[in-house]
């Protein structure tokens, strides 16, 4: 089992669903973390469950709907470990069901800036850093989302999610900082919902795999967490 001592990692929405079992999974492989909530109460549960495992755990929090909350948890690392090596951007949100023809425009600006947005900015934030130091490795949440009109703007903030990915391993090839995106399958969280095919939990091992590439491993590939089920 490849360990991750001595590094950094911060995971976005990492206060339940997806990011705690993800955080959880790094924490078992010895790699230190930043949690992160839209509220600071909000990390008090994840940051209890890590303190077994020995390792280094710094909270942020910021709302990532908004320009100030995604700097707040920019600051927030800053002031912690001062950088990341993973960046794990996992929060996201889900649009409310109803006619592509009926969605306002607000509705796709407020789905974009959490789930597209907010995550660009964190790899502006981060990325550059990764390419200095010579070694990164960016995972950027996705869905096999499709053929659904009625969640067309969680569908396609998802599809820019991928199409952005590939865009920025292309801007950092061959620097050892390695970006790849993920689709941890429909699973039973607040946002999947309890009609999900996956308990949440089966998210792991996939979900780990992209953080664990041994350098200049692959980058801009889609990884599907359910592929790795078996390994549990």
């Amino acid at each position: 089992m490849k360990l991750l001592e001595g590094k950094w990692a911060l995971v976005t929405g990492s206060s339940r669903g997806i990011g705690l079992q993800v955080a959880r999974g790094l924490a078992a492989r010895k790699c230190n973390l930043v949690v992160h909530g839209r509220k600071p109460e909000n990390t008090v549960r994840t940051v209890e469950l890590l303190k077994h495992y020995g390792i280094q755990v710094h909270s942020v929090s910021g709302d990532l709907s908004s320009s100030e909350g995604v700097q707040a948890v920019i600051d927030g690392v800053r002031s912690g470990p001062g950088h990341v090596d993973i960046l794990y951007n996992n929060a996201g949100v889900m649009s409310a069901w109803k006619p592509i023809w009926e969605v306002p425009p607000e509705e796709w600006l407020d789905i974009l800036q959490v789930n597209l947005l907010a995550m660009i900015a964190l790899c502006n934030a981060f990325g550059p850093e990764m390419k200095r130091r010579g070694y990164g490795r960016i995972i950027n949440v996705s869905s096999g989302i499709k053929d659904t009109p009625n969640l067309a703007p969680y569908g396609i903030s998802k599809a820019a999610v991928d199409k952005y990915t590939r865009d920025l391993a292309v801007e950092l090839k061959d620097s050892n900082v390695l970006v790849n995106y993920l689709d941890p399958g429909w699973l039973k969280t607040d946002l999947g919902g309890k009609d999900a095919m996956y308990p949440v939990e089966d998210v792991l091992p996939g979900a780990l795999v992209p953080a664990l590439l041994e350098d200049n491993g692959p980058s801009g590939q889609l990884f599907l967490a359910q592929d790795y089920r078996m390994l549990a």
